[in-house]
């Protein structure tokens, strides 16, 4: 039975032209039927390779692969695109895509729905997100991506800056207090509006003292002092970090991650 309705498939898609493709190919997409989807994506683009419709397949194909958390082949498909057709329409959404791909697809999951410290993953893809949106932001600063883009760069940043900031605990658990320093300056000088910064201050001021370098540490309690004169502002600080989406403030309004 089930070879009978493939053989029935292959013969009704025999005469289909690259609408008809793309049309039950964006039909399925919309049904959140990714894997159809995907096939039929593929399926023009092999029998129609040129052409308007098959360029719009390769960007829905990547689009589908995100969805159906198909992540390597996503960017596959997303950097082909951009090597074929650098100078496409829709290109500054392929960059888009690329970063949304990369940003997610470190969060395994369980993460992707329940709320937890993302500084704790593995960040390299979370890195390459950063330059994806980046490239967007300074090829297309008109993109209608481009205010998105920002706000999921600031919420990299303070991923990455609170990894860092992990990590510099770590070390002073170790007592290594150079390690801290330099892991302290880090944070400073690339993750300059994050709220991980008056907390890797204040480390600083921790370790000078440690190693006896006192005026060093007098010196990083004055830049505190003088840049956050109302004291400690919280950790998810509206003016330094990425707006919480709905889902999140619901998580915390019901304390579900308590």
């Amino acid at each position: 039975m089930g070879m009978l309705s493939s053989e029935n498939e292959v013969a009704k898609k025999a005469n289909w032209s690259a609408a008809d493709f793309y049309k039950e190919a964006k039909a399925a997409l919309n049904e959140k039927n990714y894997i159809h989807a995907i096939e039929l994506y593929e399926d023009l683009e092999s029998r129609y390779p040129f052409g308007e419709y098959a360029q719009q397949a390769q960007i829905d194909l990547a689009f589908a692969y995100y969805k159906n958390d198909n992540f390597e082949a996503a960017i596959a498909t997303a950097d082909r695109f951009i090597r074929i057709h650098p100078r496409h329409k829709n290109v500054a959404y392929i960059y888009y895509l690329k970063g949304l791909v990369n940003f997610n697809r470190g969060i395994g999951l369980l993460e992707r729905y329940l709320p937890t410290d993302k500084s704790q993953r593995d960040l390299g893809t979370a890195v390459e997100s950063l330059d994806d949106f980046a490239t967007l932001i300074r090829r297309f600063p008109q993109s209608r991506y481009v205010a998105d883009s920002k706000q999921r760069i600031i919420a990299v940043k303070s991923i990455l800056a609170l990894h860092n900031l992990n990590v510099a605990h770590y070390y002073m658990r170790r007592q290594a207090y150079i390690a801290v320093i330099n892991r302290s300056k880090r944070i400073i000088e690339e993750y300059e509006r994050t709220t991980s910064v008056p907390r890797a201050l204040l480390l600083m001021v921790d370790a000078y003292q440690h190693i006896g370098m006192n005026d060093l540490a007098a010196d990083a309690q004055r830049i505190y002092d003088l840049n956050y004169p109302d004291g400690m502002p919280p950790m998810y600080n509206p003016d330094f970090t990425y707006k919480p989406t709905v889902s999140e403030k619901i998580w915390e309004y019901l304390e579900l991650d308590k």
